[in-house]
């Protein structure tokens, strides 16, 4: 007997994403993004990201389903995000999935954001070494995860206990007049410069931090250096060398991020490392952390970039696994939650 094709549907911020994902097979995916429309407001707003799923949310099924080559008669489960992320936009999907799971009388599984996106990693490596660590970093989110089975025991470790290093990145490249989402930007730039030109600080990596907080991540004060580090020299009449100070504040995080995910996996005998998140794209990121995990001699994995921003084939990956262990699916009168935790697999 072939396994179910779940249909995934995500709508957590400003991407809406959609696929069909067979076992740890990606049939078919589409997205939406309204990027372009935040980009004028510096950030994403709301309301604006809620109107475009709205819009985008029945071609963006219609186009998956085509890229599958399959119909929606073909689906057996319904996989929806239902946190955390941004309450209007969550309901969009949410309401859409229900919609779809109670025309074809197929059952509905709402699941986390933050689980799916270390679930992506499955459509490319297969299934996850149990237990795995796993490194999440987004634009809103970063946590240090042990995951004992992706489809009901996740562990939250540490997080950020200020800003997320998505945040600190999007702040920075405000600084630095660099457009918006600051990410991409920051690291293109980055690639140009000398990452040790300054020695910007590492935020709770001193003696006394790792005692209260060992894996727990803080990314406001780095911000706060760059823009000091950046006043002071427009302030004195100098020229501000930008791809050294994107360069240099890249390696920060990318070296306490590497650095306390090791850390973790060495404390808690953990070999297998996944990192994932729309920040995994980073170049340095990704080499740092290919360098340290070698010589720790911890097996790295991270998936393709196109899987590790928000996407609809994460959240229909993590359906699929919960849908294989026969857990009870979501009732139709499922709700959303902006602060779901991750310990919370499936609602």
């Amino acid at each position: 007997m072939s396994e179910p094709v779940v249909l995934g549907i995500e709508s957590s911020c400003d991407e809406t994403g959609v696929a069909l994902v067979r076992g740890t097979t990606l049939l078919g995916d589409s997205l939406a993004s309204s990027v372009d429309e935040h980009v004028r407001f510096g950030g994403v707003v709301p309301e604006v990201a809620s109107r475009a799923h709205l819009e985008a949310i029945i071609p963006t099924i219609e186009r998956a389903c085509d890229d599958a080559g399959l119909t929606l008669a073909d689906v057996d489960a319904v996989a929806v995000t239902a946190g955390p992320g941004l309450a209007g936009a969550l309901m969009v999907g949410v309401s859409a999935a229900k919609a779809v799971a109670w025309a074809l009388d197929k059952p509905l599984y709402g699941v986390n954001h933050l689980c799916a996106h270390v679930c992506a990693d499955v459509l490319d490596h297969g299934p996850l070494p149990e237990p795995t660590m796993a490194l999440l970093v987004s634009g809103g989110h970063t946590d240090l995860l042990i995951v004992r089975d992706i489809a009901s025991d996740v562990t939250s470790l540490g997080r950020t206990i200020d800003d997320a290093a998505g945040e600190a990145y999007d702040k920075v490249a405000r600084v630095l007049g660099v457009p918006y989402p600051g990410g991409p930007h920051l690291d293109r730039l980055a690639q140009q410069g000398d990452p040790t030109a300054i020695r910007f600080p590492r935020g709770l990596t001193s003696a006394r931090d790792m005692e209260k907080h060992r894996f727990d991540f803080s990314f406001s004060g780095l911000k706060t250096a760059v823009v000091r580090w950046v006043q002071e020299r427009e302030r004195d009449g100098l020229d501000v060398p930008l791809a050294d100070v994107a360069a240099s504040f890249s390696a920060a995080v990318a070296d306490v991020l590497t650095r306390k995910a090791i850390d973790a996996c060495e404390h808690h005998g953990i070999k297998d490392l996944q990192i994932g998140g729309g920040v995994t794209a980073n170049t340095q990121l990704r080499t740092m952390a290919e360098e340290r995990c070698a010589a720790a001699g911890i097996s790295l994995r991270v998936p393709r970039i196109r899987l590790c921003t928000d996407n609809g084939a994460m959240v229909a990956a993590l359906g699929a696994q919960v849908v294989a262990r026969g857990l009870t699916p979501s009732s139709l009168d499922l709700g959303t939650d902006s602060s779901l935790p991750v310990s919370t697999v499936s609602v």
